[in-house]
């Protein structure tokens, strides 16, 4: 097979770079004088791409700008050779290669981030420092390539801001399209990386081949398997060319109508900033399409270089975009870092090495491939250098990344687009220009978060939901518990396959809410003859076998550890249900009020009084005086006739009268609370039960029914410590009644059952011969159970 253009330089830069023998001398060295009347840079663009076209024009200007200001290089002319790539890798790399031949101290370039993939190793060998102000490939780094520079955002930033606009408007899963190069692919990688951090991803990649010439039939085949897909949010990161195509092939599928979300990355703002799209074919493709640019700082510099653009296009129709503005700041932060390289003494020189003499031979002239000696110390001033160019201030991070990057979020509308906010690494989404907001302190906070309305595809004003079923997709299969007893909940109705109850109607009604159709079937659980096990039945979702299981599902500690739960649609927990007894009135109701310890109370209170009473009147009241025997009786009966009757008895003193007062408050007291407990027990039938609740029911020794495949078997025996042969299983409502009416003492009767408060209410509401004993013993509650996968979807 024959070697391809990209092999033969591969195979260039092996020769290159094979040699790795210890250097034994420099062969050739060319320098200057520390302040060269010239100094050369090269410049490696793509003169017809969108980028390219506005670059050219911005670094000429650059470069005439820097020349007449004496006061940069001090006399230095700054020649800046250019060279044209066409778009094409090997012509970059080859390009490359002859500026090494020429003096050439910095590279600024390529555009693409492909090509300066490979440059770089040129660079590095050489140790020419190359800045490039639109390779954003996030992989190309200060430490894998130290001499590559980038004078512009990584898309590291940029997936970031896409990222979090996603989690803004409450998407969870998004398409991406992109280029299959490194460029589109390690761009992707990097939105994976941040939509994760969210708690989003990416359901679904589809990869546009790179190197140009695809068809729209191929894009057309590309788009048809993404609107098979469930997510609506479609994330486009390509270069113009192949971009532009995906949307007219997706407005001609009408996958630009409602419902349909469209995030471009910076390709797409650099075409309309640069008017690069034709009004009446272009522009109808992207509608509502949102879009990132670059945010450059707003300034009198800025404006005046917007104003003089048209001039220096000579009246052309493209516009000015910001990666134009990057790459004339790009020429001012090389020229101050030379300029700072030759006031520390650095002189301009050059070196063959003799890993390349070495490797000489084949006519492809080696030699010519020169060291630069100096290219460390530049390299530091650049990365040192701090200016304020059009694009906002120019200053590296210690990881080689531009000082705040920022971004403006731009809405498509019409035949323009309108401003809805910004992103910035400081303080996330802001409708506040990021200039605004350095100087305070971060806040992310999710209710800082903000940007304004946007008009999405369709020109639908509410926001999209970003997600429907998808066309291929499978039904649910909803697991249901085929219950014995207590149909009510949950049962099947027999004869056909459909499924009624409580629990269903509940079910239904939520999925009734969403705006969005869900297909889902009922799959019942059990063999009909007894309550099937409901452990097993929510282990089944982690079998795949079911993909959520709905009905009476209590929400239990060790179940939530495999699956999970939705909210709670109804509280619940253990109640004990026990037989209860009529306490009927007789003949002596009326001595039921009284309790021994009630009796002795009052009879003691009553003496009290009646001996302080006689204590107080006896030396001035002629009527307790007397015998002692008259004495006695007349204090026992002014104390007890108090309780009933106004007693005869006048008193004399003061402090006696203040004790009756007293007494007679208690006695009315005592008085009210006997008729009161009198006329319970005539009127209301009493009722009781020897057991009290949990406790006593645990202690006793009477036999314990519980419901057949409930939680509460395990609860009582693991958690209570409640031998098992104490346990009776029992399946319906008419079990639990005709066990609790044998009671203990026979065979297959029990002292009381426990079971959830709901079963337990519609037990009740139809035996009035029990009744619940005690307070619930649990909290709990009932919900629908799903694995994580199905939680993360929009499903319930």
């Amino acid at each position: 097979m024959e070697p391809t253009n990209i092999e033969v330089v591969l195979l260039l830069l092996f020769v290159v770079f094979c040699s790795r023998v210890v250097p034994d001398g420099v062969t050739e060295n060319v320098s200057s004088s520390s302040r060269p009347s010239v100094v050369n840079i090269g410049a490696i663009l793509s003169f017809d791409s969108t980028i390219g076209r506005v670059a050219k024009i911005a670094l000429e200007a650059a470069m005439d700008d820097v020349n007449s200001n004496s006061s940069v290089l001090h006399g230095t002319k700054l020649v800046i050779k250019m060279q044209n790539s066409n778009c094409s890798g090997f012509v970059g790399i080859v390009e490359a290669l002859q500026f090494m031949e020429t003096n050439t101290i910095a590279i600024i370039g390529p555009q693409s981030s492909v090509i300066a993939q490979v440059i770089s190793q040129v660079a590095n060998e050489l140790q020419v420092p190359m800045l490039s102000f639109a390779a954003t490939d996030p992989t190309l780094s200060s430490l894998q390539f130290p001499f590559f520079i980038r004078t512009t955002q990584s898309d590291l930033y940029q997936m970031s801001a896409v990222a979090e606009m996603v989690d803004y408007y409450g998407w969870r899963e998004v398409v991406a399209i992109f280029i299959d190069d490194d460029y589109g692919r390690n761009g992707v990688a990097a939105l994976a990386n941040k939509l994760a951090e969210r708690r989003c991803r990416i359901s679904y990649k589809a990869g546009i081949p790179a190197g140009g010439g695809i068809s729209r039939g191929a894009i057309s085949d590309i788009l048809v398997k993404v609107a098979l897909m469930e997510s609506r949010v479609i994330v486009v990161h390509a270069n113009p060319d192949s971009g532009l195509m995906v949307f007219s092939v997706a407005h001609y599928l009408g996958m630009m109508d409602n419902g349909y979300v469209w995030i471009a990355t910076d390709w797409l703002s650099s075409l309309l900033d640069s008017s690069s799209l034709h009004p009446s074919q272009s522009m109808d493709s992207v509608q509502g399409v949102l879009t990132l640019r670059q945010h450059t700082m707003d300034s009198e510099r800025n404006r005046a270089f917007f104003s003089r653009w048209k001039r220096l296009t000579g009246g052309s129709s493209f516009g000015l975009n910001s990666y134009g503005l990057y790459a004339y700041d790009t020429v001012w932060l090389v020229a101050h870092a030379i300029d700072a390289f030759f006031g520390q003494g650095g002189t301009i020189s050059f070196s063959n090495d003799a890993k390349i003499r070495d490797a000489e031979g084949g006519g492809l002239h080696l030699e010519a491939m020169k060291i630069f000696d100096g290219g460390k110390k530049l390299l530091s001033n650049i990365q040192e250098t701090d200016i304020i160019g059009l694009t906002g201030q120019m200053k590296f991070q210690p990881d080689g990344s531009l000082f705040r990057p920022a971004y403006d979020i731009i809405n498509v509308i019409g035949t323009g687009y309108r401003l809805i906010g910004y992103w910035s690494n400081h303080s996330g989404l802001s409708v506040v220009p990021p200039e605004a907001l350095y100087e305070k302190p971060p806040n992310r906070s999710y209710a800082n978060q903000q940007l304004l309305s946007a008009i999405w595809p369709g020109e639908a004003t509410t926001k999209p939901r970003g997600w429907v079923f998808p066309n291929h997709g499978k039904e649910l299969r909803i697991g249901v518990p085929k219950r014995v007893g207590f149909r009510e909940f949950v049962s099947q109705v027999r004869g056909t396959n459909l499924t009624k109850g409580f629990c269903i109607d509940v079910f239904t009604a939520a999925v009734n809410l969403l705006p969005y159709g869900v297909p889902y079937r009922f799959i019942p659980y059990g063999d009909g003859l007894k309550n099937p096990s409901y452990t097993e039945l929510v282990n089944l979702i982690t079998s795949d076998v079911f993909d959520a299981v709905v009905g009476d599902i209590t929400i239990v500690t060790n179940r939530t550890k495999i699956v999970d739960y939705t909210q709670p649609y109804i509280m619940s927990g253990l109640v004990v249900v026990a037989p209860i007894r009529n306490l009927k009135s007789g003949a002596w109701a009326f001595l039921r009020p009284f309790t021994p310890a009630i009796c002795c109370a009052t009879g003691a209170f009553s003496l009290l009084v009646g001996a302080v009473i006689w204590l107080v009147e006896h030396r001035t009241n002629d009527e307790f005086r007397g015998p002692p025997r008259k004495q006695i009786i007349t204090t026992l009966w002014f104390s007890l006739s108090s309780l009933i009757f106004p007693h005869r008895h006048s008193t004399m003193s003061s402090l006696g009268r203040f004790v009756i007062t007293i007494w007679l408050f208690v006695a009315l007291i005592v008085k009210a609370s006997y008729i009161a407990s009198l006329t319970s027990i005539l009127t209301v039938h009493e009722m009781s039960s020897p057991i009290r609740g949990i406790e006593s029911l645990r202690k006793g020794g009477g036999r314990i029914g519980y419901q057949v495949g409930s939680f509460s078997e395990h609860y009582l025996t693991e958690q209570l410590g409640i031998s098992k042969s104490r346990l009776l299983p029992l399946g319906s409502a008419e079990e639990y009644a005709l066990a609790l009416e044998r009671g203990p003492g026979k065979g297959g009767g029990v002292a009381a059952v426990v079971d959830e408060f709901p079963y337990v209410n519609l037990f009740l509401s139809t035996h009035c011969k029990f009744r619940i004993v005690g307070q619930p013993f649990t909290k709990s509650g009932w919900g629908f159970v799903s694995n994580f996968l199905i939680t993360t979807r929009p499903y319930f």
